[in-house]
């Protein structure tokens, strides 16, 4: 090998002048070297060390000599140049094992491999890894792509000789030969056969089937397979007599043409068999029933048809209801019942277990054995020593009892069924037995037949009277059950109704008795009615020296309405909150109240729920009013002769003589009073400092706060500069933290009332005024029941 050096020298000699030839450049100008050695040859010099080279170039050059010496000049050349050329061009040196582990065992593994480097033996050809179809047929893809899950099957068949029994010289073996298109793979099965006795299955697994010798490095390809020929697979000659479709395709599209299909010869020993097994007898008559069929067919598949068994007309007898379902697989029938809540029947699983059902039954009764699906005869061998006793079956059928059962066919709704005497009504299916009618016989109309029974009449429960002792609902409990229970009230409507908070749920009417009697007549009474149970209270307010005592007139109770009957079956009515208004005459336990006036909680209640208490609806007492419409220049006049001031507006008194004067008793004093207050005028509750300081004196002796010293102090505490006043907002936020019991308008109303034209506030003057002990004023009049308009 000859190394990098600066340009060639001529030297002169005797003999010739010689030139050093560079190898890499030389391999790396021309192209023909790269076709031949490769392209790694030329850096492959490169490779090796320096050291290698000179031993390799001196081994090299010490033959060259001998041989120049001995042979020339021409035959050192080439031998020197071979012996470089297989060193540059070789890169493989290892040598192949051919042994290995398989399942830990030491074993030859394959005798195929090549030599010294990967280099082929002596008489040693590279065997094909892929036929040439691909190729042909123009495909670039990969073969595993190309013919992917594409499978050439051939029927074939092979003469098995059997030399060790007499009855059979060979044996017939049928066989399927799969050849794999994509990696030319071959594959041999042989079909299971009943009772064979043999291996059957996977007679050659899949792989490469080399060529019969002397082409035993060729393997076999598509090209090597047609109908009608014989083909040898390991010593075992195939007869392949055909194939199918795919493959009959496949090979006219290759070009190959295909030969007659022939026939597989019959087995003669299977031939025997089934001869002799067709005159062999079983030892009992047989006769299949072909069964299986309509069993993998409908198994799990079961119509249902709601039903009604109507039993009425028997002593003790029922409605029943019914659901049937009607097993597809093996044609059988269960019926099971619906009972209803606490029905009194027993429960059963079954009214009729699951089995075929006869259309005509009960048909009686039967000697065991008689029902049978088969006739059998006994053989008589007669009287000889060796006689055969046998049965035979009777393909006539002679003495059989044929019964009907019902099919699919026979169920359909509106149809009347016999279940072992009792007539059964199929009333409704569900959906998947309509679309089974639908589709097996086209039936359209499935309208369904109402099974429920109709609604008993009935009957009217009658209750003793009232017996007096104890109360009416307590006396009607008796009444409905053996074990007395209390009455139940109506919890809902009390957790609804009853007080909490400022929401009192009661209606307070102030009311004076109505009588003849002169010490009575001058008596003012409160009325409360409670929403949550309906009970009525009266209370007489005590008014000194007037000579009653005053005080509760009657405790809470429920009020009947009078003229009801004492004892009597039914339960008693009693004053309803609907009943109470202004102007109305109540009944209490035989005294006789007028209600005068109500509370403003109970006017603002009967507005909000006009629905129930039409008296306070504004709607209906102007529909009143404007059936007076013919007065209304009259009424007009009227009421501006009455504002002597030309305010336009009156009091309440006067607007309520007018009123009733003109509309004749067509209004009552509650619309009176609802048409008032929907247009009376907005009163300025905090008008007067003096009406402020004394509603702020009422609310502070409620709550006894009397620490206003500390109020004043911490206002001079915020007082830097002494000036004694302080903004508003400062005064607001004081009151605000120290939780004074004054609500947010009446402070705001009293902070406006003591604020100047700047805003600053004196809060000695303020909190002074505010002080119930110091600077007590007196207290407010309570506000009239008369409103003013």
């Amino acid at each position: 090998m000859a190394t990098r050096n600066p340009p060639p020298q001529e030297y002169e000699s005797d003999d010739d002048s010689y030139e050093v030839l560079d190898l890499t450049e030389y391999a790396r100008r021309h192209h023909w070297w790269n076709r031949v050695f490769g392209h790694s040859s030329g850096p492959m010099v490169e490779k090796y060390s320096v050291a290698t080279q000179i031993v390799m170039g001196g081994v090299t050059g010490w033959c060259a000599g001998f041989l120049f010496q001995k042979v020339g000049k021409l035959a050192a050349t080439a031998v020197g140049g071979g012996f470089l050329l297989l060193q540059v061009g070789k890169e493989k040196f290892h040598k192949p094992q051919h042994w290995g582990f398989c399942n830990n065992v030491r074993m030859l593994m394959n005798e195929d491999k090549p030599g010294i480097g990967g280099e082929l033996c002596l008489r040693q050809k590279r065997k094909p890894k892929y036929s040439a179809f691909l190729k042909e047929m123009g495909i670039d893809a990969p073969p595993w792509v190309a013919f992917d899950k594409q499978v050439l099957s051939f029927d074939a068949y092979l003469e098995d000789e059997v030399p060790e029994k007499s009855q059979e010289n060979y044996r017939i073996r049928r066989y399927k030969i799969y050849f794999y298109l994509e990696d030319d793979t071959i594959q041999v099965n042989e079909p299971g056969v009943r009772n064979s006795g043999l291996p059957q299955g996977t007679f050659i697994r899949r792989h490469h089937i080399p060529l019969p010798p002397p082409d035993e490095d060729q393997f076999y390809t598509v090209y090597h397979f047609n109908i009608n020929i014989d083909i040898v697979f390991y010593g075992w000659k195939f007869k392949i007599y055909d194939c199918d479709t795919f493959t009959k395709i496949v090979l006219k599209n290759m070009g190959v043409k295909l030969n007659a299909p022939g026939q597989c010869p019959e087995d003669p020993y299977l031939k025997m068999r089934r001869e002799k097994l067709d005159f062999v007898k079983p030892l009992r008559p047989y006769e299949s029933f072909g069964t299986l069929k309509q069993f993998l067919n409908y198994d799990r598949k079961v119509l249902r048809f709601f039903c009604l068994w109507d039993d009425s007309t028997s002593l003790f007898g029922d409605r029943r209801e019914l659901i049937l379902r009607y097993f597809l697989s093996d044609d059988t029938i269960e019926i099971r019942e619906v009972l209803p809540h606490k029905s009194g029947w027993n429960a059963m699983p079954f009214l009729l277990q699951r089995g075929k059902l006869p259309k005509y039954g009960p048909p009686g009764v039967y000697q065991p054995g008689e029902i049978t699906d088969r006739i059998v005869l006994n053989v008589y061998g007669g009287l000889v020593e060796n006689r055969v006793d046998g049965y035979l079956l009777d393909k006539y059928k002679l003495g059989k009892v044929h019964q009907e059962f019902y099919k699919d066919s026979d169920l359909s709704i509106g149809t009347t069924i016999n279940v072992w005497g009792r007539k059964v009504l199929l009333c409704d299916c569900d959906e998947f037995t309509k679309s089974y009618y639908k589709t097996e016989y086209g039936i359209e109309n499935f309208t369904s037949i109402d099974c429920k029974p109709p609604p008993p009449p009935k009957i009217e429960r009658k209750f003793p009277p009232y017996t007096g002792f104890g109360s009416e609902e307590d006396s009607l409990r008796s009444c409905i059950g053996l074990m007395p229970t209390p009455h139940r009230k109506n919890f809902r409507k009390w957790m609804e109704k009853d007080s909490y908070g400022y929401i009192s749920n009661t209606l307070r009417f102030f009311a004076k008795l109505i009588t003849h009697d002169c010490a009575d007549v001058d008596r003012l009474f409160v009325i409360s009615y409670f929403l949550s149970d309906d009970t009525l209270s009266v209370f007489e307010p005590i008014e000194r020296n007037s000579g009653l005592t005053g005080g509760m007139f009657l405790k809470r109770i429920r009020v009947k309405r009078p003229g009801q009957e004492v004892f009597k079956s039914e339960l008693s009515e009693y004053i309803k909150a609907e009943e109470l208004y202004v102007g109305a005459r109540v009944n209490v336990n035989g005294y006789l109240f007028l209600l005068l006036n109500a509370d403003e909680y109970t006017l603002n209640y009967m507005e909000k729920h006009s629905d129930k208490f039409p008296m306070s609806s504004i709607e209906l007492a102007l529909q009143k009013l404007k059936k007076q419409e013919s007065k209304s220049e009259e009424l007009r006049n009227v009421f501006i002769a009455a504002d002597d001031e030309q305010r336009k507006m009156v009091d309440y008194n006067t607007f309520r003589d007018i009123l009733m004067t003109l509309t004749v008793g067509e209004l009552t004093d509650h619309e009176l009073i609802t048409i008032a207050r929907h247009y009376h005028v907005p009163e300025d509750a905090y008008e007067d400092v003096n009406v402020l300081i004394a509603l702020a004196h009422e609310r502070f002796k409620r709550n006894t706060f009397e620490n206003f010293e500390r109020l004043i102090a911490n206002c001079v505490y915020q007082d830097r500069e002494n000036k004694k006043v302080l903004p508003t907002k400062d005064i607001r936020r004081l009151c605000k933290s120290s939780r004074l019991p004054l609500t947010h308008d009446l402070l705001v109303s009293l902070l406006s009332k003591f604020e100047d034209s700047e805003g600053q506030i004196n809060y000695e003057s303020f909190f002074c005024a505010l002080n119930w002990r110091i600077n007590p004023v007196p207290e407010l009049e309570p506000r009239s029941y008369l409103k003013e308009a």
